[in-house]
């Protein structure tokens, strides 16, 4: 512990005497400083014990109650008197000023040197710094040995939440708990996500410190792991008071371990990552025995079940705000359908190509339904579901994905299912600019006849179209005799350069109007 003004009074050699402020003498000393000035506060930084023999002081009362209240203000832990030199006591008005302001004043003996006090802080100070980096250094040990053993993560976090008194979490990238201790430790941890997102935004290494949460009397500080500007994970730790200097050694020590843990398991992810994604690329390359053998027992599972697989790029909504980075969110949710794997238990298959994430998962698992809710949370993602299929159906699964991407981009939707897809009207997908821009190209030449000419080009091949060519039905339609809508159709093919008997004129004409052309 650092010297305090109980420990100096203690100390039978000093013969220190207590006038006032008996009640505060725990306070600690910072250091010892002398001065006779009547004024020393400009050459104090607080938290010093100071020491006067009063030579300049004089007797004046209100000068004395100035003179301590001075002293209270720059925050000095305490004053002592040296007796015998200056005065032969100690001023009545300075104990009573003292008093007043809750300030420690000490009677030093004439005897008693004032370096001997300095001395005695100072001894006392080293011996903390001494027990502190020794202390750190033994924590720092016990940790390293931890780190190392089988259980390492979990043993870690156990040795130092014994050693801060309190409790420690780690969070993977994603900001999902991985483990705490205490046990209890995992349910007040994982209120910290909001802290967490913040602290990711900001480029590692980062820390910051915050009120326990739910109302907790602890204080929180967490640092982001990792060498990298993405974190690759974070460490919680809570303690009833502010971590002293011994502490923040330790906690440095186990930041350190755990980063380069993360480190060194990160190039056998990165590994796993490459090799998940070429076995991907070899389901949709259709070359499902070869996938097999590859991947063996590691992916095993997830090919003798239906899987569905889930097409995710950054929307290209117009209210996507400026600031969003969908290429970071597309990295994220990868860092936490992975996350939901490894929670689960479940295997999965994922590349991160460019702007298109890809994840192959089981029908009905975890994993699929943790992508989909993510998806739906991130305004700056739009993705394609295919449906249920067998591993050596995945290339049509893609087909169907890409297919319920593309329909999720058109309609602003964030997830879109392959089921949508085949269900419903076809006409929502014609809302696509490039659509409405050739269904104005085709019928712009009908609508300038009609602005400057009779006739009613448009609305009479509407009601043809939409009767089927039926003369006499879409002239009823119109109000008109049926040569008159002959007539009118003579003049759509004469105006457009286009035959009505053709099928597929008669299509993209039907198409172009229904498209609001």
């Amino acid at each position: 512990m650092p010297p305090t003004l109980a420990s100096l009074v203690r100390a039978s050699a000093l013969k220190l005497t207590v006038l006032a402020g008996g009640d505060r003498l725990d306070a600690p000393v910072r250091w010892v400083h002398t001065s006779e000035l009547d004024d020393p506060t400009p050459y104090l930084e607080g938290g010093e014990l100071l020491l006067t023999t009063g030579l300049k002081l004089g007797s004046d009362a209100e000068a004395l109650r100035e003179y301590v209240y001075r002293l209270a203000d720059a925050e000095v832990v305490g004053l002592g008197f040296g007796v015998g030199l200056g005065h032969d006591t100690v001023p009545e008005a300075l104990v009573s000023a003292a008093e007043e302001r809750g300030l420690p004043l000490l009677r030093v003996p004439r005897p008693t040197p004032f370096i001997a006090i300095s001395k005695a802080v100072s001894a006392a100070i080293a011996a903390d710094q001494y027990k502190a980096v020794t202390t750190s250094l033994e924590a720092q040990r016990e940790l390293t040995r931890a780190a190392l053993a089988p259980a390492g993560t979990g043993a870690l976090l156990s040795r130092l939440a014994a050693h801060l008194n309190g409790w420690a979490a780690l969070y993977d990238a994603s900001g999902a708990v991985i483990a705490a201790s205490p046990d209890w430790a995992g349910r007040r941890a994982a209120r910290l996500g909001g802290e967490i997102e913040r602290l990711r935004a900001r480029p590692a290494p980062a820390s910051a410190a915050v009120a326990g949460p739910g109302g907790a009397d602890d204080r929180v500080e967490i640092q982001s792991l990792g060498t990298g500007r993405r974190p690759r994970g974070f460490l919680a730790v809570g303690t009833a008071e502010r971590l002293d200097t011994s502490d923040r050694y330790v906690v440095q020590a186990a930041v350190a371990l755990l980063t380069l843990s993360l480190e060194q398991s990160r190039t056998l992810q990165d590994a796993e990552r490459r090799f998940g994604a070429a076995l991907l690329r070899m389901l949709l390359a259709g070359e499902c025995d070869h996938a097999r053998t590859v991947a063996g027992r590691r992916y095993g599972t997830l090919l003798d079940r239906p899987v569905r697989l889930l097409a995710v790029e950054p929307a290209q909504r117009q209210d996507r705000a400026e600031r969003d980075d969908p290429q970071a969110a597309l990295a994220l949710l990868a860092d936490r359908v992975e996350a939901a794997a490894a929670r689960a238990a479940e295997p999965l298959l994922a590349s991160l190509d460019g702007p298109r994430l890809t994840v192959l998962a089981a029908d009905g698992g975890a994993v699929l339904a943790a992508g989909a809710e993510l998806v739906g949370a991130a305004e700056e993602l739009a993705a394609g579901l295919s449906a249920a299929v067998p591993a050596d159906a995945v290339p049509a699964a893609g087909d169907q994905a890409e297919r319920a991407l593309a329909v999720a981009q058109r309609r602003g939707r964030a997830l879109v299912e392959h089921g949508e897809v085949g269900a419903g009207s076809i006409l929502p997908l014609l809302g696509d600019e490039a659509v409405r821009a050739f269904a104005e190209g085709l019928l712009r030449p009908l609508y300038d006849h009609d602005a400057t000419s009779r006739g009613d080009l448009v609305r009479s091949l509407r009601a043809w179209l939409s009767r089927h060519g039926q003369w006499d039905a879409a002239a009823a339609d119109l109000g008109v005799h049926r040569h008159t809508l002959r007539y009118r159709m003579r003049r759509v093919e004469e105006i457009l350069g286009r035959s009505l008997d053709d099928p597929d004129v008669r299509m993209e004409l039907w198409l172009a109007l229904k498209s609001g052309g």
